[in-house]
């Protein structure tokens, strides 16, 4: 990864939606050389996809909560299982499997506290396996970022 790729990156986390010809000219290339790099960062697997990020207060999913799940058991079978229920679940927005006291995190969005009780009881206590649910909600989002650090790749070179 040369400095023109980590110029990609960083243009295109700041905004996915620009065109070839806007990303080249940011970056300093052509636009064919420009193009052939980003469908090269692409094929590699380092840009997964594009999305738009949309603001969840504004299409009213006013709660956001990070629940910690504890398993049963941690059997193979259990956790595929587990897995396969939980990306099917719309107000999971994110699942990670961790270290620690639980087995893992989940970030949850939906409407109001009604609905959040709602998927609790109806949809996540009755997921496979599980034996512990502790929820805690987002009073005030101090930070997000959508884009990653770039610096230590341009050290890496």
């Amino acid at each position: 990864m040369d400095a023109f790729d980590l110029k990609i990156l960083a243009a295109l986390q700041e905004n996915g939606g620009l065109s070839n010809l806007e990303l080249a000219k940011k970056v300093g290339l052509s636009p064919s050389p420009c193009l052939r790099r980003v469908r090269a960062l692409e094929d590699q697997g380092i840009i997964q996809g594009y999305q738009a990020l949309i603001d969840r207060r504004a299409i009213g999913l006013g709660i956001r909560a990070f629940v910690e799940l504890k398993l049963e058991r941690q059997s193979e079978a259990a956790t595929e299982k587990f897995i396969a229920r939980v990306k099917r679940l719309p107000e999971v927005i994110s699942c990670y499997l961790m270290t620690g006291s639980h087995d893992y995190l989940l970030d949850v969005v939906t409407v109001d506290m009604e609905a959040y009780s709602e998927f609790t009881t109806k949809k996540l206590i009755s997921l496979p396996g599980v034996a512990e649910v502790r929820s805690g909600f987002v009073l005030k989002e101090i930070s997000h970022r959508g884009s990653l650090p770039l610096d230590h790749l341009k050290a890496a070179r």
